[in-house]
């Protein structure tokens, strides 16, 4: 009886120290959304303020990721046009040591992505969009592949204990679909394509060295690039220049957001 005596108060305090700490597991958790306009919903057409020049909206699948995890407190840092600097200047600071999730995706406008599609929208001769496709590879590869470790050095460091999923950008056409008789020739779609590629493989080897999951945007936008009966993308539109070439809603809602929640659940 002694012996039990002493046992019950020793068996309390183990049972009370477990408590505390699957209370303290417990904590809330934080997600913050770092990156461009792929990140805010650009080509969603629906934006929380339109004169807002980041144009984030409710339809990105950061906010869908965010809104099927109410318990969840969510920080939307993106903005569109950002750069790598940008994030690192402006975005990353928004990250704190109890951040729990990041997603980033940019790269893009590093590698001048932009001007590469108003080449090939404005140009006659084929050659024009593809030399300066490969001008934009090139970047990529040599100015873009650094610039991305280091952002991702700085996002670890601000968040040390966070899982970070590396967002990707999808190939943007369909070879041989049916775009009409306007458009881009699929010299150009080629291209284009293959500038996708290059940017996917530096970004996923440098979300590999730094230790960070990288969601591939080929595959989740696979059999719904432009030119295909259910594109997932935006194709040119005149009126909304700056809004083409980004995914539309169906691809936040039915692209984006699978492929970032089989990963976090």
């Amino acid at each position: 009886m002694r012996a039990l005596r002493f046992l019950v108060p020793a068996l309390l305090t183990a049972v009370a120290a477990l408590g505390a700490t699957t209370v303290a597991h417990a904590a809330p958790a934080k997600y913050v959304a770092l990156g461009d306009s792929y990140a805010v919903g650009v080509g969603t057409w629906s934006y929380d303020n339109p004169s807002d020049s980041c144009r984030r909206g409710p339809l990105a699948y950061p906010r869908l990721w965010a809104a099927a995890h109410p318990s969840t407190t969510f920080v939307e840092a993106s903005c569109s046009g950002a750069r790598t600097a940008d994030v690192i200047n402006t975005q990353v600071p928004k990250l704190t040591a109890d951040t729990t999730l990041v997603t980033i995706q940019v790269g893009g406008n590093d590698a001048g992505f932009v001007d590469v599609l108003k080449q090939c929208i404005l140009t006659i001769d084929d050659k024009d969009c593809v030399n300066r496709v490969e001008q934009a590879k090139n970047i990529a590869r040599t100015t873009v592949s650094p610039a991305l470790a280091t952002t991702y050095a700085a996002v670890r460091q601000a968040a040390p204990s966070a899982k970070v999923v590396v967002i990707g950008y999808p190939r943007m056409y369909k070879i041989g679909g049916n775009c009409g008789i306007f458009g881009l020739s699929d010299t150009e779609r080629t291209a284009l394509n293959s500038a996708a590629d290059v940017i996917a493989e530096i970004t996923a080897v440098r979300a590999a060295d730094a230790g960070f999951t990288f969601l591939d945007g080929r595959t989740a936008f696979d059999g719904h690039g432009i030119c295909t009966p259910t594109p997932w993308l935006t194709s040119l539109e005149w009126s909304k220049l700056d809004e083409s070439y980004h995914p539309n809603t169906a691809g936040h809602r039915s692209g984006y957001l699978p492929a970032l929640t089989a990963i976090t659940g």
